[in-house]
């Protein structure tokens, strides 16, 4: 998931070199991206022109489509005369807008994702059939540190891929080779987890006509995943506390405990602490699996994957068939939230896609996806429209170039007052009139009256 999107706070590279903005290439054409393009001092210009020696494959691009800019007042993203049209999360852009967080930036059939600094991006791939960006790349690297130890929590939202999580610290970690037993503490009937998780002997209780080896022995010499263990109620967390602790295991009905060598992997979606807090989790068990920790990022701060999730489904149900997504389709996901995150995308997407194979379509069209898909999210109020291309051209408001903004302007290109109101996105007497405003005085130079 993209760290450094538009609506991020960035202040400079890892290196503590200055930020680089610039936009990813997410999707082109039918095609699902991680192409960086950084913006310089001059503006960026999309189109089927040069992109740093690359060829967008988009054949509804124009030759140079839009163009844009980053200033202190914000994303200004221009149309240059295109044929079909450039969007700023979703409104049309008819001459000029400027955006101070876009989220999604699409010309034609192109959609690029505005970011802070193009050093922290990290391309989009795809490990074992799984989609990474950057977030999950970082939180699978966490993962990947933390499986030499005995426990591990995972949090996130339903639907951030916890149990892919799990699986990893299984695969990273001593005992691959052993048992991997995923619970889902959520579905355990009330009154029946002891038994679940511990075992029961023959005749425990009334109906136990056999011995029950429980999850906790199942996974004796690999990993026990328990999925929302929020849910656990206090007296059986104390048993597990128990068992984390001694290494060993008392079964219903029997008076000698069991020795078991695991690891356990614990992840919920909610706040443990707070549950601690409010004293429906045991601090003591808390403070036994966690650290370490690892938060999985929910889908709308992973952006860059949401492409990669859809041509992937797209293409498993077109089963060899010519099918592919329309552009409009994955900039309506990317515009969404999705409470039930990947899980949910993917599956309203499979949908749409069976509904465009029954139209013997070769394209999964926006009107496909169901109206109940997702959540729409609302543009942001700070966004204005600017007059048409020729015309009107993009004057950053005055309440918005403070004068400490026109003079880190003019320090950084020492003075040079046309370059300044470049990287301003204003024209030079506009910055002339700025000066005036704020009362500055060039090098060398008296203040204009």
């Amino acid at each position: 998931m993209l760290a450094d999107t538009a609506d991020e706070t960035q202040e400079g590279s890892r290196n503590g070199a200055p930020a680089r903005p610039g936009v990813i290439v997410a999707f082109s054409g039918t095609v699902a991206m991680s192409m960086v393009l950084p913006i310089g001092e001059e503006p960026l210009v999309i189109g089927r022109a040069e992109q740093d020696d690359s060829v967008l494959p988009d054949e509804r691009l124009s030759r140079n489509h839009c163009s844009i800019f980053v200033s202190p007042a914000g994303w200004a993203v221009k149309d240059l005369g295109s044929r079909n049209g450039t969007f700023v999360d979703g409104e049309p852009v008819n001459g000029e807008l400027v955006a101070a967080a876009p989220r999604v930036i699409r010309a034609a059939n192109t959609i690029v994702l505005p970011v802070r600094d193009v050093a922290t991006f990290r391309a989009v791939t795809t490990q074992d059939g799984v989609v990474v960006g950057r977030k999950m790349h970082d939180a699978l690297a966490a993962i990947d540190r933390a499986a030499a130890g005995e426990t591990l929590l995972v949090t996130g939202e339903s639907g951030t891929g916890k149990e892919l999580a799990a699986r990893r610290f299984h695969e990273r970690g001593p005992n691959a080779r052993g048992p991997f037993v995923a619970v889902n503490c959520a579905t355990i009937p009330e009154g029946l987890a002891e038994r679940l998780l511990f075992g029961a002997k023959k005749g425990a209780y009334s109906g136990a006509t056999a011995d029950v080896i429980g999850h906790v022995r199942a996974a004796d010499g690999g990993v026990l995943f328990l999925d929302e263990a929020a849910e656990l109620d206090l007296q059986v967390q104390a048993k597990l506390l128990r068992v984390l602790e001694t290494r060993e295991v008392l079964a219903l009905g029997t008076t000698l405990p069991t020795t078991v060598a695991m690891r356990v992997c614990v992840a919920t979606n909610v706040q443990l602490r707070r549950a601690v807090a409010d004293g429906r989790f045991r601090a003591d068990l808390y403070h036994r699996i966690a650290p370490p920790e690892v938060s999985l990022a929910p889908l709308r701060d992973r952006l860059d994957e949401i492409p990669h999730h859809i041509v992937a489904e797209v293409t498993a149900a077109a089963q060899g068939q010519a099918l592919a997504p329309q552009a409009k389709l994955v900039e309506a996901c990317m515009l969404k939230t999705w409470p039930g995150n990947v899980r949910e995308l993917r599956r309203h997407v499979r949908d749409a896609a069976s509904r465009a194979l029954a139209e013997k379509a070769d394209r999964v069209r926006l009107e496909h996806l169901a109206s109940s898909a997702g959540v729409s999210i609302a543009p942001p109020s700070s966004r204005r429209a600017v007059g048409d291309v020729g015309v009107r051209p993009y004057v950053p408001r005055a309440q918005q170039l403070t004068r400490e903004a026109v003079e880190r302007a003019l320090h950084e290109h020492a003075g040079n007052v046309s370059r300044a109101a470049r990287s301003l996105g204003m024209q030079r007497t506009q910055l002339y009139r700025e000066i005036e405003r704020h009362s500055l005085t060039l090098p060398g130079k008296r203040p204009r009256h």
